[in-house]
């Protein structure tokens, strides 16, 4: 089987050209080898690019333990790339995921990618909580740096609060007036990533509602930098949230199945 493997500000995934629909999706235990980061190619998700009737393609992403997953934005930034890479579009392009109708558009280094209108946000037995795609708890703090991510993380991703299917966390430190610095505890890898798009969109939105700081809002996460844009409307959702930043091609290969 041919592979690719593409990253978007570290957050990395392994890409397939499933156009003829061959691959065995249904074998968790294989998609969860396939990103071991020992035994495997090594990512954060999988994403098949699927043909769709009436968009240009359809993204079906996988976590890394091998379920299928909800939104994924820097999945969708880079299966963008993915899909501009085997000349499915020229620059503008609509496709499907999980969620629904998703467009972009190709700006040389980086994709403008727009995500899906957000109901609001809720505050759940005192967490700031809402669902950019996937969900997402959102806190403040002074000093990310020091901060033990996957420790704190992991108690509120599996909060009695948000079960039966827990949420992503996203610690967010304000360094200056439009820049947060952002580390995300993930879900489905249970680990830190370098990045997560729908949880830097979260963040992007809970700090204009709270911090009242204007879009776009710049975000610094370990593995780059990203900026979120958006509509706030006078009921308290959003809607033309763009996630923008970079998606590359890291490498190709081929692996037995």
């Amino acid at each position: 089987m041919d592979f690719y493997k593409y990253q978007g500000t570290g957050n990395d995934f392994v890409l397939i050209d499933d156009r003829n629909e061959t691959f065995p999706s249904s074998n968790q235990a294989l998609i969860e080898h396939l990103c071991h980061r020992r035994f495997g190619i090594g990512a954060d998700g999988l994403i098949l690019l699927q043909n769709d009737p009436d968009y240009d393609f359809r993204m079906v992403y996988f976590n890394a333990d091998g379920a299928e997953g909800s939104m994924c934005g820097n999945g969708g930034r880079c299966i963008v790339r993915f899909a501009h890479d085997l000349g499915l579009f020229d620059s503008e392009t609509r496709f499907r995921a999980v969620d629904g109708e998703h467009t972009a558009v190709v700006c040389e280094e980086d994709i403008f990618l727009k995500m899906g209108a957000v109901s609001g946000i809720e505050d759940r037995e005192g967490l700031t909580f809402l669902n950019t795609g996937s969900p997402h708890v959102v806190r403040f703090v002074d000093d990310l740096e020091s901060l033990d991510v996957v420790v704190e993380g992991r108690t509120i991703r599996y909060s009695s609060t948000l079960q039966p299917n827990g949420t992503n966390v996203n610690y967010a430190q304000v360094l200056d007036d439009n820049t947060v610095f952002v580390r995300t505890y993930e879900r489905g890898v249970e680990d830190e990533t370098y990045s997560c798009g729908t949880g830097v969109t979260a963040v992007a939105l809970v700090a204009h509602q709270q911090l009242a700081m204007l879009d776009p809002i710049f975000i610094k996460t370990i593995g780059g930098n990203l900026r979120v844009s958006f509509n706030r409307l006078a009921d308290g959702r959003f809607d033309d949230i763009y996630l923008i930043g970079p998606a590359k091609r890291v490498f190709a290969g081929t692996i037995s199945l």
